[in-house]
């Protein structure tokens, strides 16, 4: 698998994330961002066998630790999460060598939801796995203020397609569109979705360490699940 250890967040972004990671880390309230909506599973200790093999990944291959995300592209907690955590990880642990970092697709929500993820599969497929990142960035860019649970067919095929131009050339968009139209990106979803009920994921964003689900409430109980990981505390 290629390796892509380029931090996708823009330096446009640089200032905010600074100031955002100080006083989160502070005033330890990264549970006003995402982990009001983290799953709590019925078997809390569950570490079941993940298959990383074919799975989008930010980082080293050979880092130790390996996270994950469950996200939806139409949660609002995702977008928090990929905007304001996702950053932090990737300066922390994935910068460092100490993780990699994966996206794994639980879309809940609605049509949108199935639908951004067999089209994000198809463009990891067709574009490999820094193209995949890209695409990723600008959906959360562009989700809606409120994208709502009801409100459907904001995130059509056209919409998808036109978004993946700002990336890829009008040949590799005519690929991935192709791709798209067969059932394979459907199954490459739905494989994530198997695994995500194995694990008993209810919410997004929900995040693994090594296989475990991370019920903390900072940062800092992040970085002691990771490093404890990284010393063989916990690992697969």
């Amino acid at each position: 698998m290629a390796k892509n250890k380029k931090s996708t967040k823009k330096e446009a972004k640089a200032g905010k994330f600074v100031f955002w990671v100080i006083g989160l880390i502070a005033v330890s309230v990264v549970a006003l961002i995402f982990f009001n909506n983290h799953s709590k599973s019925d078997d809390e200790g569950k570490n079941d066998t993940i298959d990383y093999a074919n799975q989008p990944f930010i980082g080293e291959e050979s880092a130790p630790v390996s996270i994950i995300e469950f996200g939806d592209y139409k949660c609002p907690n995702c977008k928090n999460f990929a905007d304001n955590i996702v950053p932090w990880i990737l300066e922390e642990f994935v910068d460092t060598g100490k993780a990699k970092f994966y996206y794994f697709h639980y879309p809940f929500i609605n049509i949108d939801s199935k639908r951004t993820a067999k089209f994000s599969e198809a463009v990891y497929h067709e574009l490999g796995n820094e193209a995949f990142w890209e695409f990723h960035e600008l959906i959360y860019d562009k989700q809606p203020e409120d994208p709502g649970y009801e409100t459907v067919d904001v995130f059509t095929e056209e919409f998808l397609t036109e978004t993946l131009k700002e990336i890829a050339s009008e040949e590799d968009v005519v690929k991935v569109v192709k791709y798209f139209e067969t059932s394979e990106p459907e199954a490459a979803w739905k494989k994530d979705e198997e695994l995500a009920g194995k694990l008993n994921v209810s919410g997004t964003p929900s995040i693994f360490v090594n296989g475990k689900l991370f019920n903390g409430q900072t940062m800092e109980d992040l970085k002691t699940m990771v490093d404890e990981a990284s010393l063989g505390e916990g690992n697969e």
